[in-house]
């Protein structure tokens, strides 16, 4: 190992107050988030595992977060090349921190800045965009004392309109928008997509058991693309007795 191999190494020592390392059971990488506060969820994991990403393709992440989403990709596949898109500084230098603790400097570049302004920011011509966007709008989501949590869960710097607008701009024709957003609300998803030109191709729902109502939906939309959607067979995460099913067993690894 030469000197420049040892400093994209991170240890415990790189952390810092109130953050940890957890792997993420995916062929050793693993993601720094804090222990407490804003955590990436189920959504983002199974955003990661339904997103339509080609070979070698250049792959967008808007509001990447600590970022989860671009380290599962890069993951699950090994020729392409995402760009971090964060408002946040403290998140983005975050899983700046992860990419190197991945050695993926070669193929995740982290920006911070705002979706609305991804075209001047990260350029154009991407074949993906993922984004797992906020879900509540000030009126509905709970005020919390975590700020990033506050910005990360709610719509008041991002609504599903502004997001798909951006997306429409950075994407070539025929690339692909990929969004998981909560069933309840698929309705304001479909809409922002029909306004900015993005045609849903593929959509999942997602169940926590066989029995349940969704509770969230993973959509799959082509910049320009024409009629045809495809209703992918039902996510159930857990069987009748509690236990994990199969499928979601795969996701996790």
């Amino acid at each position: 190992m030469n000197s420049s191999d040892e400093s994209n190494i991170l240890t415990i020592t790189d952390l810092k107050p109130g953050e940890q390392i957890d792997d993420l059971q995916t062929g050793g990488f693993r993601i720094i988030q804090k222990r407490k506060g804003f955590r990436f969820g189920t959504d983002s994991v199974l955003l990661a595992d339904f997103a339509f990403v080609k070979a070698k393709a250049r792959v967008a992440d808007f509001g990447s977060g600590c970022g989860i989403i671009s380290v599962l990709l890069c993951a699950h596949r090994k020729d392409i090349t995402v760009s971090a898109l964060e408002i946040q500084s403290e998140l983005a230098e975050m899983s700046q921190r992860s990419v190197l603790l991945n050695s993926l400097q070669n193929r995740i570049r982290v920006v911070n800045g705002d979706v609305k302004n991804a075209l001047k920011l990260i350029g154009g011509s991407f074949d993906c965009v993922v984004c797992n966007p906020p879900y509540y709008s000030q009126t509905e989501y709970i005020p919390s004392s975590d700020e990033s949590a506050v910005i990360a869960r709610s719509d008041f710097l991002l609504t599903p309109d502004e997001m798909c607008a951006s997306a429409f701009k950075v994407l070539k024709t025929g690339g692909r928008l990929n969004t998981v957003f909560p069933a309840a609300k698929m309705h304001e998803m479909l809409y922002a997509m029909k306004d900015s030109r993005l045609a849903p191709k593929r959509i999942r729902t997602v169940h926590e058991t066989a029995a349940h109502a969704p509770s969230l939906v993973l959509i799959d939309a082509v910049k320009q693309g024409g009629a045809g959607l495809k209703w992918l067979p039902p996510l159930i995460l857990s069987n009748a007795d509690g236990s994990r099913t199969d499928e979601w067993k795969r996701i996790y690894g």
